[in-house]
């Protein structure tokens, strides 16, 4: 008998080591009341999904559009609707609790009839650690306060080591990502675009970022890779009032300020780095202020400044090897200094030229009356295109494309970025093996000035070729392609939505289209790609 719980402890051993985790399954026509959660019998919504989850299991989310209705949100609590409040969690790397699109279906969350009255609404409202959201897509999520207010797509609110990968957040008036609590958070391959809240404020469209982070003092470790932000009518990227150092990884930025149209909305900065508003209170701020990072991004055509240091507070930002190309100001490192106050004798802070930044490797291409502020003060100044004395002239013959249409190009096949020539520098450019070694891969003798190291041509950049026309162009319903090997003729729209796609046409009919800006991209038996931005009159 004294051997039975010796015998007892390695059966439940045993046990726990042959369990499985879980799958859940959730549909558009799924079932909360019959439904249980099989394949074939799955449920319609996550938070039934939720109830029955425990750490290592995955809820898989089938294809299609689910209707959210204002009856399926979870929960009220103050000014917030929360359709979905998770706040269960895994426990390691190993048995997170994932909510994965099914295989290569999507699924699209549509807010578009959920309007509580007077409530802020929130998509996602996490709670949870270890969790696990890939492929997911939200659109159409509303605000129906008039004051200032924001509603948001995922919140962040306390979980740590979660990971939201290949995301799609557009076409709302909500904020795409927003974390205010939770430590070592990767945001990883996501889009955030064509949110604009036409409703608060006046309907100027402000507050309404692509991804924000907004973290308490534990808020520590926190990693943005690979994400894409435009058309947002406040800013791509804001970190403002930030507690903890975010690194910021090779994300693009742009079109931000404006809506579809090119409309004029809120603040319009690609990447808003750091602040905590315009003269704060000295007792009020992290102690120490933190250094965020932002490396191997890009900003184009922002309406105000593409990399923004927004007033930070003493402590400067890390930027490494960033590209920034017509923007209102291409790089902004405006800081603040804590002075005494000559009337009342207090700490207080005062705008100045930006302090302790540290600068390596960036590169700045102006654009017609362009501004390119710099403030500089007290920062460190290396190898970067705008170095007073560094031998190196930036033109637009560095660069193998300055096709804007190619950062709406779709993503690669394991979520990353589209590899484009949008500002990669041509063989033979004086800005290649420029840079200062800094601990990142690089080839050639020294790294490259900007965001992207030189190489041949990849498979998705525009080719120069003066035998290949459209036209017209202007056009009102046929263009002609004067290519005798065409395999495919793409169109889509500034949103990077497909319109239509011909197969070894030389005249395609695009009378459907309503009138406005679309782009072209046409695939040859070469596998060459040409892109070229056409206008429907």
């Amino acid at each position: 008998m004294k051997y039975l719980p010796c015998f007892l402890l390695l059966v439940l051993l045993v046990l726990s080591m042959l369990a499985q985790a879980a799958n859940y399954f959730v549909a558009p026509a799924g079932n909360d009341t019959t439904g249980t959660g099989s394949v074939e019998n799955p449920f319609r919504t996550i938070m039934k999904a939720q109830s029955f989850v425990v750490a290592g299991d995955t809820v898989f989310l089938r294809g299609g559009t689910y209707k959210m209705r204002e009856a399926d949100v979870d929960r009220y609590y103050s000014i917030w609707a929360y359709m979905n409040y998770l706040d269960k969690s895994g426990i390691s790397a190993a048995k997170r609790i994932c909510y994965h699109a099914f295989r290569d279906e999507k699924p699209i969350i549509d807010m578009s009839a959920v309007k509580p009255a007077g409530f802020r609404n929130i998509v996602f409202y996490v709670k949870g650690s270890w969790l696990h959201f890939k492929g997911l897509e939200i659109i159409g999520t509303q605000v129906t306060i008039t004051t200032h207010t924001q509603s948001e797509c995922f919140r962040n609110e306390g979980g740590s080591n979660n990971i939201y990968e290949q995301c799609v957040m557009r076409d709302g008036m909500a904020i795409g990502f927003y974390l205010t609590k939770g430590a070592n958070n990767l945001v990883l391959n996501c889009d955030a675009y064509n949110n604009w809240d036409p409703v608060s404020d006046s309907g100027r469209g402000g507050n309404v970022d692509g991804f924000g982070f907004h973290g308490n003092k534990d808020s520590k470790g926190n990693v943005i890779r690979g994400c894409r932000a435009w058309l947002n009518s406040d800013d791509g990227y804001d970190c403002i009032s930030n507690s903890e150092s975010v690194v910021f990884d090779n994300c693009w930025a742009f079109y931000n300020g404006y809506s579809t149209g090119f409309v004029s909305c809120g603040d319009g900065n690609g990447f808003k780095i750091g602040g905590y508003g315009q003269a704060p209170k000295v007792s009020s701020l992290p102690t120490p202020v933190p250094s965020n990072v932002v490396r191997f991004c890009l900003a184009y055509r922002n309406k105000a400044n593409g990399f923004y240091a927004n007033h930070h507070v003493e402590t400067g930002h890390i930027w490494y090897n960033n590209s920034a190309y017509r923007n209102s100001t291409n790089f902004n490192m405006l800081s603040q200094m804590i002075s005494k106050s000559a009337k009342t004798g207090n700490d207080t802070t005062i705008d100045c030229a930006g302090i302790r930044h540290i600068l390596k490797n960036n590169l700045s291409l102006k654009y017609s009356s362009q501004r390119d502020t710099l403030n500089l003060g007290t920062s460190t100044n290396q190898f970067n295109s705008f170095m007073p004395g560094i031998a190196v002239v930036v033109s637009t013959d560095d660069f193998m494309s300055l096709d804007e249409a190619l950062l709406l190009g779709p993503r690669q096949a394991d979520g990353s970025l589209p590899r484009v020539n949008f500002l990669r520098l041509k063989q033979g450019s004086d800005l290649i093996n420029k840079g200062v070694d800094l601990g990142f891969p690089y080839s050639g003798a020294a790294p490259d000035l900007g965001a992207f190291e030189s190489e041949e041509s990849t498979a998705l950049g525009s080719v120069n070729r003066n035998d290949l026309k459209v036209y017209p162009n202007p056009f009102n319903d046929n263009i002609y392609i004067s290519m005798n090997n065409i395999v495919t003729a793409e169109v889509f729209d500034i949103k990077g939505n497909i319109m239509a796609v011909f197969n070894a046409q030389n005249k395609i009919n695009l009378a459907f289209l309503n009138q406005g800006i679309y782009f072209l991209r046409i695939k040859n038996a070469d596998n060459e790609f040409f892109v070229y931005k056409i206008v429907k009159l």
